[in-house]
């Protein structure tokens, strides 16, 4: 038996409760895992809300990101033996599977190799946040030296993962935070400049920042009124990746604008890398790459034990943390 987590009716963190649970053998391209750290996600908040991009069938358990170690393979299985220590990527649907468990199967095709230079909860911190802006930036915008990106919501997990990857490729961060309060911990995550939105003016401090130019990427998990500005503080042809949709305030741009940008708007989830075998391998030796060289670092704000999953979802939705929030199991 194992204690697992589910909800049976959407809703708030208190929805979330303890099961005891039979964990069956791993079937045919399946991994039990006995699991050490669960790295927690804006998306498990939404698909706990029923918000998800996807429609969530109850009752329903959640989680993506897990560290520990092999317990059990399916008979086809290779490349993985039991003691082996392991974490998993977003690859599939929450519907199929979870990690918020002590012990949970996983689609071999989402476990990797836990890399040895970090902890598990660590190692439980990475996956989402690099495989998102690895994607985005590399895959999509073809982030180059010499680029400038604007980063809304930078204090994130992703958003301090952009920043690390945008140096590591010699671009400029330029982070976005509503108030000058994260303006000194954001410099010292490897930020180029910092522009506080509510005390400052968008469009002319990047302008100033770029002598005129604006800035060629946008990666955006916000929307609402602020996607206007974004659009005017970008170059000529720009590119702005949407990820997110923290805002629920409707959208707000200038059509004229769109004629004077000509930005490519580009809608963006992780699936889009994780979820194809050949891309997936090449982000992740990207990332681990990036970890060994010291330019890719997890950034952990807060800590929580299993038993506290409850007020760990609580801490996540006060969007107060610096970093990534790790469970301990």
């Amino acid at each position: 038996m194992s204690r697992i987590i589910h909800f049976t009716t959407p809703g708030g963190p208190e929805v979330l409760t303890f099961k005891d649970v039979e964990i069956p053998s791993p079937g045919p391209g399946e991994i039990r895992i006995r699991v050490k750290a669960i790295g927690l996600n804006r998306a498990e908040s939404m698909w706990r809300t029923g918000e998800y991009i996807e429609e969530v069938k109850l009752p329903a358990r959640l989680g993506y990101e897990a560290a520990g170690f092999v317990d059990a393979v399916g008979p086809d299985v290779t490349g993985f033996a039991v003691g082996d220590a392991v974490n998993t990527v977003p690859a599939f649907s929450q519907n199929q599977y979870g990690m918020y468990g002590e012990l949970v199967l996983a689609p071999v095709s989402a476990v990797v190799k836990h890399p040895p230079e970090l902890s598990f909860e660590e190692a439980a911190s990475i996956w989402m946040m690099f495989i998102t802006v690895y994607g985005a930036f590399i895959e999509a915008a073809k982030l180059k030296a010499g680029d400038v990106v604007l980063l809304p919501a930078a204090s994130s997990s992703v958003g301090l993962a952009a920043i690390q990857l945008a140096n590591m490729v010699g671009a400029t961060p330029i982070a976005l935070t509503r108030t000058s309060a994260k303006r000194q911990q954001l410099l010292d995550a490897g930020a180029a400049f910092v522009i506080a939105t509510e005390e400052q003016d968008l469009v002319a401090e990047v302008m100033r920042i770029t002598d005129g130019a604006g800035a060629r990427v946008v990666f955006d998990p916000v929307g609402g009124p602020s996607l206007g500005k974004l659009i005017k503080a970008m170059t000529t042809g720009g590119t702005l990746l949407v990820y997110g949709a923290l805002s629920d305030a409707p959208s707000q741009l200038a059509y004229l604008d769109l004629l004077i940008k000509l930005p490519t708007i580009i809608g963006y989830t992780i699936w889009n890398t994780s979820g194809d075998p050949v891309r997936q391998k090449a982000s992740v030796e990207f990332i681990l790459a990036g970890i060994a060289s010291g330019a890719l670092k997890p950034v952990i704000d807060k800590t929580f034990t299993f038993d506290e999953m409850v007020e760990a979802h609580r801490y996540l939705e006060t969007n107060q943390q610096f970093g990534k929030i790790v469970v301990t199991v």
